[in-house]
């Protein structure tokens, strides 16, 4: 670009590409059990126009439509077994056939595994798509088990707080009903140390294999729910 004019053109250029460049992502989001993944997978979802996605929204929906995918997971399902790594990637890349995903996705909640990871890979890979961002949400053990056993559910309305970060007027009485709040199962310190045992054994392996991808990206998930989008808004471009 030897003059202004033509530099000028260069840089407008550039900056279209790389906008279109950006709303074409495809997002992976890695975290532990209450990291906030999900929190984020949103904000990311509403910032960049993109779905977000889940596998249980996708079985739900399937299943509720009667697919031909949904009903061979609800035969899993109903026998109280996992449903296939190969049948849940038939049922996301479905998922990503529609409409709303022509500027790409946050992915939320698979794969959990290498197995899946590399399934997932080799689905894209067939239509000529990649992952473009896997992005982890690192939060230490003892933050989590702090976060989740301080949260509280209503028996009566099912409206969800928590003790510390977002108490009711009235401890132990919800604010939108007046039913008593409960300590659930899933959030009890012991369930969630399982379950965190498992994630390091099954899935932290993912941040490794995402890495080697070269499409690895970490936000600090004990930081404010703000500070940490604003820490994945300045990785994904703005």
């Amino acid at each position: 670009c030897p003059d202004f004019s033509g530099r000028v053109i260069c840089v407008l250029i550039g900056k279209l590409k790389n906008k279109i460049w950006r709303r074409r992502m495809k997002i992976i989001m890695l975290g532990a059990p209450g990291a906030g993944k999900g929190t984020q997978a949103k904000k990311i979802a509403a910032q960049y126009s993109i779905p977000h996605i889940s596998t249980g929204d996708i079985f739900r929906a399937n299943i509720k439509n009667n697919t031909e995918l949904g009903q061979k997971a609800k035969t899993y399902m109903d026998k109280g077994e996992l449903v296939p790594d190969s049948l849940v990637v038939d049922l996301i890349m479905d998922r990503f056939k529609e409409a709303d995903c022509a500027n790409g996705y946050v992915l939320d909640g698979f794969p959990r595994t290498i197995p899946q990871a590399e399934a997932l890979d080799n689905a894209l890979k067939a239509n000529g798509e990649k992952v473009d961002f896997a992005i982890n949400v690192e939060v230490p053990d003892e933050n989590i088990i702090n976060r989740m056993s301080g949260r509280r559910a209503c028996v009566g309305c099912g409206a969800t707080y928590h003790i510390k970060y977002n108490p009711t007027k009235v401890e132990g009485v919800c604010d939108a009903c007046g039913e008593k709040l409960i300590l659930r199962d899933d959030d009890k310190p012991e369930t969630v140390k399982n379950r965190l045992s498992v994630y390091h054994e099954q899935t932290q392996p993912l941040i490794d294999y995402y890495n080697k991808a070269g499409v690895l990206a970490e936000v600090d998930g004990t930081k404010d729910m703000e500070d940490v989008f604003k820490d994945i808004v300045n990785i994904l471009g703005k």
